[in-house]
């Protein structure tokens, strides 16, 4: 069973930092595509950012880019956002999500909540 459990989330203040994980199950971490998506209240999801299977290879969504890092250890099958200078308007729930693929479905995590707040 696929299994995409977040954490790290919480309440940080402007310019603070925060990092997130994903530990993943169930299935062959090293062989997928895994991605950041957030969504804040009244707005649709929206994709992060994204890493290929094998780390070398990311991309950002415009509003992150040059404060966000994604990574991923696949020794641990965790996935990383490390979320620097953060904004209110970075202020949503972030989800972990498995990119499908032309065999797999895609598949998220629970979500954690990140406020970003004085």
């Amino acid at each position: 069973q696929v299994q995409l459990v977040e954490s790290g989330g919480g309440l940080v203040q402007p310019g603070g930092s925060l990092r997130l994980s994903c530990v993943a199950s169930g299935f062959t971490f090293t062989s997928h595509r895994m991605s950041w998506y957030r969504q804040a209240p009244g707005k649709e999801r929206e994709l992060v950012a994204g890493i290929s299977s094998s780390g070398g290879s990311t991309n950002y969504a415009d509003s992150v880019k040059d404060r966000f890092t994604i990574s991923r250890d696949n020794a641990k099958n965790t996935v990383y956002p490390q979320m620097n200078s953060l904004k209110p308007e970075d202020t949503a729930v972030y989800y972990c999500k498995r990119e499908q693929s032309l065999y797999r479905s895609g598949s998220w995590g629970q979500g954690t909540q990140v406020t970003v707040s004085s």
